[in-house]
């Protein structure tokens, strides 16, 4: 990586065709920019999860550290090919007024005619959808689980300002859940009469679990508290006994359903990393999220 100290848009996007024609490929086959907004404590697992999902999607990636509003504005940056990265990676940290316009220094470094997504991986903005980076992007990906606090809070706030193309790694990470309960409930074709969900107290992916269970199912879905981790247990009841899933482990869930003999499925908890990777294969609106998101909010009130 190449240190740019007190740069400017210009030079960091000179180092990049600087740094393929030194690696030799002047083309490196990117599909999209990947925008990572991140805070200085967090900026070595945004950039490694960053690195790991662009082995499956390259991608021009720019990590942006917003910092302090006060002094002169100023532009530094660690720019660099290789090591790891199937295509380009920049850290740039931005301080004083710039601070407030970061567009002004990402605009140009978007590839041409290619998708650009922009993930926050620390406390998202208020509304994705107009935040100033955000606005560049066909998809803007936030974690409530990497807010600060208020992550209940902030989930309902994201749900209310939902705009097409915006996601949120709780859903994501709700993905394997889903795909079991679907299927359960192919090989038992009987109506569902209630719900229950047993998760951790601090839990946005359950709360958006029982807003899709009570969408799809249209059901009473009761939630329930447990030490974790994440999500411990689905119960749906049916006339013929209840289907069951429960993973106490969080690695290795244990299904249950009327008339089978209990069998261990595989469960594990998702890392960051593969949760954006799952993001990055779409870059069209999930209309299933979009109306999971409908649903907590009517909840809600």
């Amino acid at each position: 990586m190449i240190e740019l100290i007190d740069t400017n848009s210009s030079a960091i996007a000179a180092e990049f065709v600087r740094a393929r024609r030194k690696a030799g490929s002047p083309a490196m086959g990117m599909v999209m920019t990947l925008v990572v907004v991140v805070d200085e404590d967090h900026v070595r697992e945004a950039m490694d999860s960053a690195q790991q999902a662009s082995q499956e999607h390259p991608a021009r990636v720019l990590g942006v550290i917003l910092g302090g509003g006060r002094g002169p504005a100023r532009v530094n940056a660690q720019v660099g090919t290789g090591d790891g990265w199937t295509g380009e990676a920049a850290l740039i940290r931005l301080s004083g007024p710039v601070v407030k316009h970061p567009a002004s220094v990402v605009l140009p470094l978007l590839l041409p005619d290619s998708p650009v997504v922009v993930w926050w991986a620390c406390t998202p903005p208020a509304d994705p959808g107009k935040d100033p980076l955000g606005v560049l992007a066909q998809r803007r990906i936030t974690d409530v689980a990497a807010a600060a606090r208020g992550k209940s809070s902030a989930l309902l706030h994201q749900c209310q300002e939902y705009a097409a193309g915006s996601t949120d790694l709780a859903w994501t990470r709700l993905t394997p859940w889903r795909a079991l309960l679907a299927a359960s409930l192919d090989q038992h074709q009987e109506k569902v009469v209630s719900a229950s969900i047993t998760a951790e107290r601090i839990s946005p992916s359950a709360d958006l679990l029982k807003a899709w269970l009570a969408l799809r199912l249209r059901v009473d879905v009761s939630r329930h508290n447990s030490p974790g981790p994440g999500i411990t247990e689905v119960v749906l009841e049916t006339r013929s006994g209840p289907i069951r899933i429960a993973r106490h482990d969080g690695r290795l869930a244990t299904l249950s359903s009327p008339g089978q003999p209990d069998r261990p499925v595989a469960l594990k908890r998702r890392t960051v990393a593969e949760c954006l990777a799952e993001e990055l294969r779409r870059l069209d609106e999930d209309d299933t999220y979009a109306a999971t998101t409908r649903k907590l909010v009517r909840m809600s009130t």
